[in-house]
């Protein structure tokens, strides 16, 4: 649906009903698919015909929500995973070996950072953290000659830097590596990082996606345009042969598939993060509404921010759609309409414990691991999502000891302010 404007694919894309087939996405809650005879089975065995067999691997429900992402991002090729986590691991596995390494942005989220910086190590993958400020030179002093990729958010969860996707790009590009962004944050709706020069994106759909915090998910999107036999000697994974599909070479049978294809049916078949049907259904209907609710976030965020910069009992606000922030006139080059997303950061006077106590004293905000829905909630990061980091590694992913993570819902905006207001009054 490449021809329609994006409200239109959120609410269309991925799944066309033909004559009298259902209006709504049927939920394909098989694990398996019946075929006539042995040969058509072998043959989707040896990818020589398309089509499903197990659900580990393919499942049409989840592939049209899949192709719904991918259309809304504007790429080729896409596959849904159990978990925004998985979707990362994934993405950088496909094409990394124990003995190569990676770049990444430090000011990502501290799962993610823990997935580089601790388990991915245990793997024999390198990571080396950069400053996403620095300049292009300084960055480029982290690259070996076993780089494979760089990695980054377009918005840091929960730093809020906003990226300069274009110089990232470029530096990627230069070192004949993939750029990879997780666009979370952002959305499709705000932000399409391919068109600034990402090669693929990746999701955690259990944020604004999904909308609701029913359904943890993740998606990986290619955008097709990375070549990888340009540089064969080092992604030899896609450009030379697989033994375990009898010697197929993902490029020359997938062209610009290679990279979805290897990751579903190798990846896919022996670590089997799949997300369940059921999860895949509940996620489209987040879809539907993604462009709507997005506003609304963004509306909020905007205003509370506002409110905030206000308050005598605010240390300081970080929300770059303020004229001011550091990220300002970053975010008008990458968020022209001024929608960026409905995450907000601040700290109080006082520091750390008269956060935590602020956040104690809040009725309406809910204090979950987990952000991005449609209800309010709040976090310290410090003490949940980035407890396992040290004092330095918070401070190099940008998280100060007082910052509070401030989702906005899209209940009212006076409403918010209200519950915010009553809960300063405690502190």
């Amino acid at each position: 649906m490449s021809n329609y404007n994006i409200e239109t694919k959120c609410v269309q894309s991925g799944w066309t009903p033909k004559k009298g087939e259902p209006r709504v996405l049927p939920i394909y809650q098989s694990t398996t698919f019946k075929y006539e005879t042995s040969d058509q089975m072998g043959r989707l065995f040896d990818l020589e015909d398309s089509g499903y067999f197990y659900t580990r691997l393919q499942n049409p429900t989840n592939d049209s929500v899949a192709a719904k992402i991918c259309d809304l991002e504007g790429g080729y090729a896409a596959m849904l995973l159990s978990s925004g986590q998985a979707a990362n691991f994934y993405a950088v596995f496909n094409i990394c070996e124990a003995g190569d390494h990676i770049v990444s942005a430090s000011t990502i989220y501290g799962g993610t950072f823990n997935l580089f910086a601790v388990t991915m190590k245990k793997l024999g993958i390198e990571c080396t953290f950069v400053d996403p400020d620095a300049s292009e030179e300084e960055i480029l002093k982290a690259f070996r000659p076993n780089t494979k990729l760089v990695f980054a958010e377009s918005i840091a969860n929960p730093a809020l830097v906003v990226l300069d996707i274009e110089k990232f790009a470029r530096i990627a590009h230069s070192q004949g590596v993939p750029l990879i962004i997780d666009n979370t944050f952002a959305t499709p709706i705000n932000l399409r990082p391919f068109e600034w020069g990402a090669d693929i994106v990746v999701h955690s759909t259990t944020k604004y996606m999904d909308g609701h915090a029913t359904s943890v998910g993740g998606c990986i999107v290619d955008s097709g345009n990375f070549d990888w036999e340009k540089y064969g000697n080092k992604y030899h994974g896609l450009t030379t042969p697989d033994d375990s599909y009898h010697g197929v070479v993902y490029t020359k049978k997938f062209g610009k598939g290679a990279y979805i294809t290897k990751a579903t049916v190798q990846l896919m078949r022996d670590l089997g993060s799949i997300p369940s049907p059921m999860n895949c259904f509940l996620l489209n209907l987040g879809l539907e509404t993604l462009h709507l609710r997005v506003k609304k976030h963004c509306e909020n965020a905007r205003r509370v921010a506002e409110y905030l910069s206000t308050c005598d009992k605010v240390a300081w606000v970080n929300y770059a759609g303020l004229p001011g922030n550091k990220y300002y006139e970053v975010a008008k080059k990458y968020y022209p309409d001024g929608d960026i997303c409905g995450v907000i950061t601040f700290g109080l006077k006082g520091g750390r414990d008269v956060s935590i106590k602020f956040m104690d004293s809040l009725k309406l905000a809910a204090i979950v691991t987990h952000v991005a829905d449609a209800r309010t909630s709040v976090l310290h990061p410090a003490s949940h999502t980035h407890r396992q980091m040290t004092e330095e590694q918070l401070i190099e992913a940008g998280v100060q000891p007082d910052l509070i993570r401030f989702s906005c819902g899209i209940e009212n905006a006076d409403d918010i302010i209200e519950d915010i207001k009553q809960a300063l009054e405690q502190v």
